[in-house]
């Protein structure tokens, strides 16, 4: 073979190896689509602190499943709510079960969760008492009271204080909020706890003249993200910032702090 029929063969090799490479070379530079999310599972427990309403199965209502979902939209995670008795929920969030909740900072899920820089909502914990009744500043001062309660709910320390033969309390325990209030007017306690939000509902169906309330404690509530669900922290990151876009109050429609 001559010199230029060599040069026309490696030539026309060359280019051939261009047009059988392109389609490899065009594929490298095409980006893979970005993993779907995987769907989370947000775990609330089955006692309502924002509100004394029930669904049509007569469970107690969570406005936080409504900031939830409007969250979620926002952020672009697929999701899905479940209930659970508190103390399941927990042990759910610990061993991975479920991804998700909107709780106050506990010291048991700081091993296995994010939790948000802010509080997303927050309610407060109040004593109610009539007119004739010396007004409470802390718990302390509940020592040796006649003190009402309701079932279902723990207080969070508080109900240990409570309990605590030391300090004298004398617990007297309702079934619901209305009937708590109905206690208290008849006289059958001293002071009544209850969260805010529910408090509202009763008094504003039932107002009663004489009766005062102060704060005992806050309730701060921040969202709580398993580290174990991919890309944690980014994702939490995606959640403050859907929070930050949302009317919260408007979304809730309960009260709250």
């Amino acid at each position: 073979m001559s010199q230029s029929g060599v040069f026309r063969y490696f030539m026309v090799f060359g280019v051939m190896a261009v047009i059988a490479s392109a389609p490899v070379a065009a594929r490298a530079q095409t980006a893979a689509p970005p993993a779907k999310q995987p769907e989370l599972e947000y775990a609330y427990p089955d006692q309502s602190i924002w509100t004394t309403k029930v669904d049509e199965n007569g469970d107690p209502e969570n406005p936080l499943l409504r900031l939830a979902a409007a969250i979620f939209d926002k952020a672009g995670i697929p999701w899905h709510s479940r209930r659970y008795p508190a103390e399941r929920m927990f042990n759910y969030l610990n061993d991975g079960t479920a991804e998700f909740s909107m709780l106050v900072k506990a010291p048991s899920l700081s091993t296995c969760c994010l939790v948000s820089r802010q509080p997303v909502v927050g309610s407060e914990l109040r004593v109610y008492y009539l007119a004739d009744k010396p007004p409470i500043k802390t718990k302390e001062d509940l020592i040796g009271k006649r003190v009402i309660t309701i079932r279902g709910y723990s207080y969070g320390d508080l109900r240990t204080y409570l309990s605590d033969p030391a300090n004298a309390v004398v617990i007297n325990p309702a079934i619901k909020h209305d009937a708590a209030f109905a206690m208290l007017e008849a006289g059958r306690g001293d002071y009544l706890l209850d969260y805010i939000g529910p408090a509202h509902e009763v008094l504003s169906g039932h107002p009663i003249p004489a009766i005062r309330s102060a704060p005992l404690s806050a309730l701060d509530v921040y969202l709580v993200l398993a580290k174990t669900y991919p890309d944690a922290k980014n994702v939490m990151a995606r959640l403050e910032a859907a929070v930050e876009t949302l009317n919260k109050e408007q979304i809730l429609g309960v009260a709250v702090r």
